[in-house]
């Protein structure tokens, strides 16, 4: 188990920036180096724009979620995801911009809610 979290670790933290640095450079040279960060400032914008969206959208689930007597774990599970994927904007580069972007669309957090539910299942029965 340890040496499958240490190999996660060196791809996030070794393979995730050099390749984010060589699609910048490819991206570069087809496009240019304006046109490029043009394209980073304005994925990172919509980027924004669907996190704000999605992120009121879970706050409003989570608080009929309560109001209607209900423990609000599909929306905690969403809200953690959507937090990821705010994560993932930050960081520049096109890879982590479009796990971001991908994190943020309702299906694909609905596919990710179910893998993070059941990893959690898992933990809990092993304790």
């Amino acid at each position: 188990m340890a040496a499958v979290v240490g190999l996660l670790l060196f791809v996030i933290f070794v393979g995730v920036p050099f390749a984010e640095i060589y699609v910048l450079l490819q991206v570069g040279h087809a496009v240019g180096v304006l046109n490029t960060l043009a394209l980073l400032i304005l994925v990172s914008m919509v980027g924004a724009w669907l996190a704000k969206r999605e992120g009121l959208g879970v706050l409003r689930r989570m608080q009929e979620a309560v109001n209607a007597g209900r423990v609000p774990g599909k929306e905690l599970t969403d809200g953690f995801l959507i937090l990821l994927a705010a994560a993932l904007m930050i960081t520049p580069g096109f890879l982590t911009d479009i796990v971001g972007i991908l994190l943020l669309l309702p299906p694909v957090r609905a596919g990710m809610r179910r893998v993070v539910r059941r990893y959690f299942a898992h933990r809990i029965e092993i304790l």
